[in-house]
């Protein structure tokens, strides 16, 4: 049987809480505080739950759950306080301490019991989940441990090394074609069709969390043959039409090849994200001759950057609040946000062709 520690300075009041509770607690009973802490210096492990008055002799309610704080006990073994003090200063005072529950003088029976029982067994689940969450962490400290060491030997490989520098010339590679159609297109229309080119090498801790998960071998030969997105560009356009104009021109170049085309902006995901990716295969000029490598492009409006900025925010900052709702409201911001690109679009095919008109 669970044993329950009972400190009150009536006798009669001990004697009641035992009567209620010995058939389903092993019972121990203490005057007042100073009495109590000394059982607690022999049995702090054996007691499942502590029931004090507030007002007692020598130590207090108080003060006992006070100096239960500060040994570090309150995390072991829940406070329920039973006192005839109905202000709820002093109600406010003990939960602030830690108590665990406050039930006011004359109780009853019922719902003593029924408030033990649930605080015990609140207060075990409570312990449980926090030790696994000790794990989880010390599992995940090891994991990253691991990562870090593997990641560190593929940066000492030569052979890594020299696949990172073929990923940053595609990535050169890419902007320079990228560049000149810019150029090609603001001599022909008078206006850019983007704004901005942003770029990205992936580290090597992404590489190989991504193989792990994935079930991939962590090697040279499988991060070349299996991931398509270790080399990235993002390019910010102005309006819709310009990202489908850009990317047809991008792939229409005969020795770049289309691997993959995911349209998230005539088919947005669930929470609104809208980009226009493509997978290519683009060839570099090396000393030892021509290579294709993979390159990830991500197409989107200002709009649409700015709004997915946000989203990478919530997804990955941690302890945010209400996550829920902050969803809810991106999700509406993404559909404000598309028609707002079309009506921008539109805008500006008036101004345009009332120039072609004068």
């Amino acid at each position: 049987m669970q044993k329950i520690l009972v400190v009150d300075d009536s006798p009669m009041n001990r004697e009641l809480l035992d009567e209620i509770l010995k058939d389903d607690y092993q019972v121990v009973t203490a005057e007042d505080g100073m009495c109590a802490l000394w059982l607690m210096e022999q049995e702090i492990e054996e007691i499942a739950a502590v029931i004090s008055d507030l007002v007692m002799p020598r130590m207090d309610g108080y003060a006992l759950v006070e100096e239960m704080r500060c040994r570090g006990w309150l995390g072991k073994v829940p406070v329920l306080i039973i006192s005839s003090e109905n202000a709820v200063e002093a109600e406010n005072h003990c939960f602030e301490l830690g108590v665990t529950d406050f039930i006011h003088k004359p109780f009853v029976g019922s719902v003593v019991k029924n408030r033990v029982k649930n605080t015990i067994e609140l207060f075990v689940c409570k312990n449980a989940l926090e030790q696994k969450v000790k794990e989880q962490a010390v599992t995940l400290e090891e994991q990253r441990q691991i990562i870090r060491r593997q990641t560190e030997k593929l940066k000492e490989m030569k052979s890594f090394n020299r696949l990172m520098m073929e990923f940053r010339s595609v990535i050169m590679e890419v902007e320079t074609r990228l560049k000149v159609l810019n150029a090609e297109f603001s001599e022909a229309y008078n206006r850019n069709p983007f704004e901005a080119i942003k770029s990205r090498l992936k580290s090597p801790e992404s590489i190989y969390e991504k193989l792990e998960r994935r079930g991939f071998p962590v090697t040279v030969e499988s991060i070349r043959e299996n991931l398509t997105d270790v080399a990235g560009l993002r390019v910010i356009c102005s309006f819709p039409d310009d990202i489908y104009r850009l990317a047809d021109l991008l792939i229409q170049q005969d020795d770049i090849l289309l691997k993959s085309r995911k349209d998230y902006i005539k088919n947005p995901k669930t929470n609104g994200y809208r980009s226009l990716h493509l997978i290519l295969s683009v060839p570099i000029y090396l000393p030892g001759g021509k290579k294709y490598m993979n390159v990830e492009v991500q197409f989107r409006t200002i709009a649409m950057d700015f709004w997915a900025s946000l989203e990478h925010k919530l997804k990955y900052k941690k302890k945010v609040a209400d996550t829920g709702e902050i969803e809810e409201q991106l999700k509406k911001c993404a559909d404000s946000i598309e028609d707002l690109d079309y009506q921008m679009q539109k805008i500006r095919d008036k101004i345009e062709h009332g120039q072609d008109s004068l």
